[in-house]
C-alpha cells in the first residue's frame, strides 16, 4: 500500500466516525506534506481538526515515511465545491461566477441538481424614463457554476 493510499484509508475511517464532517481536498506533495481540508454541516471545530490529525499521525510510522501533516477547515474565502456546502449555506449571500456573468445573490435553495439565487436589480422601466428595482430569481446548475464564494457581512 502506498503512502497516499494509507493516508486516504485513515482519513476515510476517521471521517466515518464524524458523519457531520466531509472532505473538501486531500493534497500530498512530492515532499510528503499532507494537507487535509475539511468542512462540516455545522462547521468545523478545532477539536475536529485535532482528532482527524491524530488519527492519521498515530497510525503511520514515521520511521517508514517522514511527513508533515496539516488539517484545516475550508476558510471563508474558499470556493464552494460540494453540493453539501451549498445546502448548508442556504440563506447566505454568494458571489457566483458562470461562463457569462457574475451574480451576487442570496442562495434561496439548493438541491442535488441546481441552486436557486435571488437578488434585486435596477432595470429600465417598461413605460417611461428612469429605472426601477425588480426582484430577480435564477436557477443555475452546478455544471454551469465556475466558482461560488460565500460573502461575509458585518
Amino acid at each position: 500500500m502506498t503512502f497516499k493510499e494509507k493516508v486516504n484509508k485513515l482519513l476515510i475511517e476517521s471521517l466515518s466516525e464524524k458523519p457531520s464532517l466531509f472532505l473538501i481536498d486531500l493534497t500530498i506533495t512530492d515532499a510528503f506534506k499532507v494537507i487535509v481540508t475539511l468542512d462540516g454541516d455545522n462547521g468545523v471545530a478545532l477539536q475536529d481538526c485535532i482528532d482527524i490529525s491524530r488519527s492519521i499521525e498515530n497510525n503511520i510510522d514515521r520511521e517508514e515515511q517522514d511527513f508533515s501533516l496539516e488539517v484545516a477547515s475550508a476558510g471563508v474565502s474558499y470556493p464552494l465545491s460540494h453540493i453539501r456546502q451549498y445546502k448548508k449555506n442556504i440563506g447566505r449571500t454568494l458571489i457566483v461566477k458562470t461562463a457569462t456573468e457574475v451574480i451576487e445573490a442570496k442562495l434561496v435553495d439548493a438541491n442535488d441538481d441546481f441552486v436557486i439565487l435571488s437578488w434585486e436589480a435596477r432595470e429600465p422601466k417598461k413605460i417611461g424614463k428612469g429605472k426601477e428595482t425588480v426582484q430577480k430569481k435564477q436557477e443555475i446548475t452546478y455544471a454551469d457554476i465556475k466558482e461560488a464564494i460565500v460573502t461575509v457581512t458585518f
